[in-house]
């Protein structure tokens, strides 16, 4: 039996799981935390994942040395900078920090067909923002850099025990929401990476293809190191997401993702024209506050997160009249980084736990029914909906959830799904490439679509006007 191991290395832990390589049976699993905030050192990462990899539940069966590959996903869009030794160069900006919004637009009036180029007009999360960023504030550090990469990029070099730069790898998946790749033809755009450093010989990392090796693990002449991929594609992969279905993830960020056969190349800024690690495309349109909005009505009502779902459920759909904007750390869909959220339509009536918790929970979601509406701009509506996150747990969320989307929602198991599809990668390795392993889901929950589009339609008008209104009342300096 060949064991391979998938990754998931995002904003607030690590998550490492052991699977089976034919049948992706969950054999053993393990985690630890990563530090919060927007700029991490990312040796933080490292000692997380050393730290899960060395927990009892893996050395148990063997640790490390009985894997026969591993594949890391991580968190997009992070700004990794290395000098010419390998050193890090200073904390890496991750996507949810939006200090780098004016680069962002900068770098689209400079290439205003960026979206042609690389499938996305940029914002503050995108690498491409960052790095244009460190050149203008930093540029004492900017002379430094040797080579920019990403999280899992570093990671799985740091697996790799090498110390040169130029043995530094990626996907095209995750290589696709720098900002400066183009993933029609799988090749980086050197013209927009001079613009934003300035110069032509930084090294970036190469690109490894679908099922190929970026290397061994340490000095092992067996583990092999999978390509790695953005941790959205890993939970696609993770998930066998077929054309016709759209995620919902609430985590961190809220993010809405389908597989297509097409690259968007949307100028607006909303949909991201991601890859998966397949060779397909991987649309995208993510917002920044999701699972979070969450904690702060818990927070708030100083309740448990079960709790704040059966007060949200004593409500009714609409909250009588309450509506959340959601935008309490700016907003990245739609592009209003500097905007804050706000409670709007407070009466005697509605101003009570319940009809709180149903605006904080419908406000979240209603963004996410945005962004699935971006996504689908010229794409065939979607089958069903696909809820996951730690959040899509609440089973309030997933109840709201049904009267806010156009169609059913299927609630899968509670797995690590990025993970698992690092690990499902893994397992590819050992595989010809056209022998993609078949990891069945086990049975979820499908709830129908209780749709009320007079709710839906009344507070998005409610929520967008209110959240525009909100942005041009704020100082420049917010």
């Amino acid at each position: 039996m060949a064991l391979v191991a998938g990754v998931d290395s995002s904003t607030q832990s690590v998550k490492v799981l052991i699977c089976e390589s034919s049948s992706g049976e969950i054999i053993s699993s393990s985690s630890a935390p990563h530090p919060t905030g927007t700029e991490v050192n990312p040796q933080s990462w490292w000692h997380a994942l050393t730290k899960a990899l060395n927990e009892k539940s893996i050395t148990d069966i063997g640790g490390i040395d009985q894997i026969s590959a591993i594949s890391i996903a991580g968190q997009q869009h992070g700004l990794v900078l290395l000098d010419s030794s390998g050193d890090i160069i200073r904390p890496a900006l991750l996507w949810n920090d939006v200090r780098s919004a004016p680069q962002a637009e900068l770098i689209n009036k400079e290439f205003p067909d960026i979206a042609e180029r690389t499938g996305s007009s940029l914002v503050a999360s995108f690498t491409a923002s960052k790095l244009r960023w460190v050149f203008e504030k930093e540029p004492a550090n900017a002379k430094r850099i040797a080579a920019v990469c990403l999280p899992h990029d570093w990671l799985t070099w740091k697996l790799s025990d090498s110390r040169d730069i130029g043995d530094i790898t990626t996907d095209r998946s995750d290589a696709s929401g720098t900002g400066y790749f183009n993933a029609m033809h799988n090749t980086y755009d050197r013209e927009i990476v001079e613009f934003c450093i300035g110069r032509s010989d930084i090294y970036l990392p190469r690109i490894v293809e679908k099922n190929g090796l970026a290397g061994k693990i340490n000095n092992s002449i067996t583990t092999r190191l999978g390509a790695g991929a953005g941790d959205n594609a890993g939970a696609a992969f993770g998930l066998n997401l077929a054309e016709d279905d759209v995620v919902i993830s609430l985590g961190t960020s809220g993010t809405a993702f389908t597989i297509s056969t097409q690259q968007t190349h949307d100028s607006s800024g909303m949909v991201a024209g991601f890859a998966d690690l397949t060779g397909n495309f991987l649309p995208l349109v993510c917002t920044l506050n999701a699972a979070r909005i969450f904690d702060t009505a818990a927070q708030l009502l100083n309740v448990s997160h079960e709790k704040l779902g059966e007060l949200a459920l004593q409500s009714t759909p609409g909250a009588h009249g309450l509506t959340l904007i959601p935008y309490f750390e700016g907003e990245r869909t739609p592009n209003l980084p500097n905007a804050r959220g706000a409670l709007v339509g407070l009466s005697l009536e509605n101003n009570r736990p319940a009809d709180i918790a149903r605006a904080y929970i419908e406000g979240a979601l209603c963004g996410m029914v945005d962004a699935s509406l971006r996504l689908n701009n010229g794409v065939s509506n979607p089958k069903r909906i696909i809820l996951i996150g730690g959040a899509a747990r609440n089973p309030a969320v997933q109840e709201i959830a049904t009267t806010l989307f156009g169609c059913d929602v299927l609630v899968p198991p509670v797995l690590e799904y990025v993970a698992r599809g690092a690990a499902r990668q893994a397992a590819w390795t050992l595989n010809d490439v056209s022998n993609l392993p078949t990891w069945h889901l086990g049975d979820g929950r499908l709830l129908s679509s209780s749709y009320q589009p007079e709710v839906f339609t009344d507070r998005k008008s409610t929520r967008l006007n209110s959240s525009h209104s909100q942005q041009s009342r704020m100082p420049s300096s917010a």
